[in-house]
């Protein structure tokens, strides 16, 4: 599984592994610890956690545990959407690295531009001065990278006009159907990465009849076809998996979809922008 070696360069020349394994929906606990460290034994060097999803002690307790050199390991976590102030902001990455048991994290996102039962809602300005504090957070050492999730491009925009560290990153929905054009393009032409979560749309792409023909084609499971279609857009996948078999096979994508496929694979907006 080549895939794994290979790695993007942000911004600030920090490489990333080109898939994350994501750990949104996995609780604290056993099953989190299993899966993160069944994931890093077996080849995959980027880990992607959240303040939010609960599960920061375990997925640390298994980086810790593989017993990996930690400068190959690739730690993601994020900030709660819900905190708006950089006295907030500096107070969660406390609390993430008590949790993680780790000297420093390699990526740090604002997890939203808005709390989550208040989505949409106008938080340039609070935005603006949680960046101040993920400005302060990267120029500690403890984080090697900054950026954002969920953020389109007036978000986006509003960041990059009143910082000092652009960034590096944004980690959006990102799948078959539902590629969200205009951030994207807007991140790839501002050389910040595109990170793609739920690359099967939380499981509702499964039982597509126009990607299933597509994977019977190249003799792959319709996950490998999605994880295989988001990395030829250079954007980052981030699968998810409790089970060492979808683990395994997610990362094995070490094939190339044809120009032509994936022109179709991009023509699938209208079958499937209701995911």
């Amino acid at each position: 599984m080549k895939i794994l070696t290979e790695k993007f360069r942000l911004e600030n020349g920090v490489e990333i592994p080109k898939i994350g394994f994501g750990t949104w929906q996995i609780p604290n606990g056993e099953l989190s610890y299993h899966s993160t460290l069944f994931a890093l034994i077996n080849g995959y060097k980027h880990i992607d956690t959240a303040r939010a999803y609960g599960n920061e002690e375990s997925v640390g307790r298994a980086v810790r545990d593989s017993k990996i050199d930690r400068s190959e390991i690739f730690v993601t976590s994020k900030l709660p959407a819900e905190i708006k102030t950089y006295e907030g902001a500096l107070k969660s990455f406390e609390e993430t690295m008590s949790k993680l048991k780790l000297d420093y994290i390699d990526l740090y996102l604002i997890h939203a531009p808005w709390p989550w039962n208040k989505m949409g809602a106008d938080y340039t300005k609070e935005n603006i001065n949680v960046w101040k504090a993920m400005e302060e957070i990267y120029k500690s050492g403890r984080c090697k990278a900054i950026g954002v999730s969920n953020f389109n491009v007036l978000n986006l925009t509003s960041i990059i006009e009143n910082c000092n560290i652009r960034p590096m990153v944004n980690q959006i929905r990102f799948f078959i159907g539902n590629t969200q054009e205009e951030i994207t393009n807007y991140c790839q032409n501002n050389n910040i990465l595109v990170e793609g979560y739920s690359p099967l749309a939380t499981g509702a792409i499964l039982n597509n009849k126009q990607v299933e023909e597509i994977a019977r084609k190249y003799n792959t499971t319709l996950p490998q076809i999605c994880i295989r279609y988001i990395l030829q857009r250079g954007v980052l996948p981030l699968p998810k998996s409790t089970h060492e078999e979808y683990i395994l096979q997610n990362a094995d994508v070490d094939f190339e979809i044809t120009k032509e496929d994936m022109k179709y694979l991009d023509s699938l907006k209208d079958t499937l922008k209701l995911m």
